[in-house]
């Protein structure tokens, strides 16, 4: 089945599923840091934290603040709560409520709190995204940076000097006489030209930086395996797409098994989310960002059968080159050398 009839396989199967009862949900992101220098900010010591529970608090009809939900974060330090209905959240807050055995190094004190903004609105389904998280260590990292006032010694006593006595007049040298005119040397011959380099050969493409877009069939080909930089055909799914995918396709799957995935809604799914963090690596214009795949893979996985088509197809619409408001995106492949 070529992938254009597979869209309108999909997007048959999401009218069949839309003819039930929909029911608007609200989607909260985001990120948990480990603060080494306990700084308040995030710099190049930090990383991100497995392990840690995030707690969003609300406030009540009686206006005092309850615990609504708490997760727990991924691999990658990312945590996604998920409420039924569209609940008003500009009130609340998201923080750091405590830690599992994965970062129990660095979680000894919490950072303050963030409260979610609303990025979209759209089909009875609004996502909010939270500013990162930070949790601190008991004591600064030992390569910290540690910025102290330096004391300032107390000036001492001006003492005044003795006066300066006058210098005597100051004799003048005789004018020095004048050189000879230099005898200006003949012309160097001219040196002959050098040969013309040789022509360098041409450099691979680079489509980092325009807008490429490539189906699951054209990373499958072997005159492209040069473009799997940032991850191998072999790593497994788990490793990337986190514990939640790991559940679903088992931990010996690898990515190039996941991209052979067809007829079932679920490995539909991770074939064309592979495709498009494969996408997301190769073009810096590509619709979705790395964490973005990533994140939208979790959720779809976490959710029904209807989320994980509705999911699956817009990957497939991205990775050819057809997401609405980007403009259409060819692939930019070349064969390796």
């Amino acid at each position: 089945m070529e992938w254009t009839q597979e869209i309108f396989f999909i997007a048959f199967l999401i009218a069949a599923a839309a003819i039930h009862e929909a029911h608007g949900y609200a989607v909260v992101t985001g990120t948990v840091f480990c603060d080494q220098c306990k700084d308040g900010q995030i710099s190049l010591f930090d990383y991100p934290l497995y392990g840690i529970k995030v707690g969003m608090a609300c406030p009540g009809s009686d206006g005092q603040f309850t615990m609504w939900r708490e997760e727990t974060t991924n691999w990658l330090g990312n945590y996604a709560m998920k409420f039924e209905g569209t609940p008003d959240l500009s009130g609340c807050y998201s923080q750091v409520s405590g830690n599992t055995q994965g970062s129990s190094g660095c979680g000894a004190a919490a950072g303050p709190a963030m409260y979610p903004r609303l990025m979209f609105r759209m089909f009875d389904m609004e996502m909010y995204t939270v500013d990162p998280l930070l949790s601190q260590p008991a004591q600064p990292m030992p390569f910290c940076s540690r910025s102290t006032s330096p004391v300032v010694a107390p000036a001492p006593p001006v003492r005044l000097l003795p006066p300066v006595p006058r210098l005597p007049p100051v004799r003048l040298l005789p004018p020095v006489p004048r050189l000879p005119p230099v005898r200006l040397l003949p012309p160097m011959p001219r040196l002959p030209p050098l040969p013309p380099l040789p022509q360098l050969p041409p450099m691979p493409p680079v489509p980092y930086f325009e807008a490429s877009a490539c189906p699951h069939q054209k990373w499958m080909m072997p005159e492209y395996k040069c473009y799997w930089k940032m991850v191998s055909p072999d790593t497994k799914v788990a490793i990337i797409f986190g514990p939640i995918a790991g559940r679903r396709y088992g931990t010996d799957m690898t990515l190039w098994e996941g991209m052979n995935g067809r007829g079932d809604p679920y490995r539909t799914l991770l074939r064309e989310g592979t495709t498009a963090l494969l996408n997301s690596y190769s073009s810096i214009q590509f619709p979705y960002h790395p964490l973005a795949v990533i994140q939208h893979m979790n959720w779809a996985l976490m959710g029904s059968t209807r989320q994980v088509l509705h999911t699956a197809l817009s990957f497939l619409r991205a990775n050819s080159g057809t997401t609405a408001g980007t403009g259409a995106a060819t692939c930019r492949f070349t064969p390796c050398k």
